[in-house]
């Protein structure tokens, strides 16, 4: 039964992705995918490249590629694991840490506003989804 619900789906999808190419890649900026990057490491590091990809939904060398630029910009460091010698482990360097800080809450925010503007229940689904991750981890 569809009452509606993948319609309304499209259009938040439809009107985040126009917020979030409004917002960056511009002028050398960080694209979405590398912020979202960032704002996964800063949940999880260090972390594995793998523990990553698992973080995105995205595969283990989509992950390694997206790596490469935030590293030679100096946004991430990434070491060999002592415990594991093929296994990289990635962390936010301070200037990532703050770069992300800069770029991905204001965007975030650019998020929230495009979304309540257009009347979406934002607090109540963010509310919502935050208790529903909390579920999903105690399993």
């Amino acid at each position: 039964m569809d009452d509606g619900i993948s319609d309304l789906l499209h259009r938040v999808v439809s009107l985040l992705g126009d917020v979030a190419r409004r917002h960056t890649g511009q002028d050398g900026e960080l694209t979405y995918s590398q912020l979202r990057l960032l704002g996964a490491l800063e949940d999880v590091e260090p972390a594995t490249q793998h523990r990553l990809a698992q973080a995105l939904g995205v595969s283990d060398p989509a992950v390694s590629r997206a790596l490469r630029p935030l590293e030679q910009q100096a946004l991430v460091r990434i070491t060999l694991d002592p415990q594991h010698a093929r296994r990289r482990l990635v962390e936010l360097t301070t200037t990532g840490r703050e770069t992300y800080h800069a770029n991905g809450k204001p965007l975030a925010e650019a998020l929230r506003l495009a979304l309540q503007e257009q009347g979406f229940p934002y607090d109540r689904y963010f509310a919502d989804t935050l208790r529903l991750a909390e579920i999903l981890e105690s399993d």
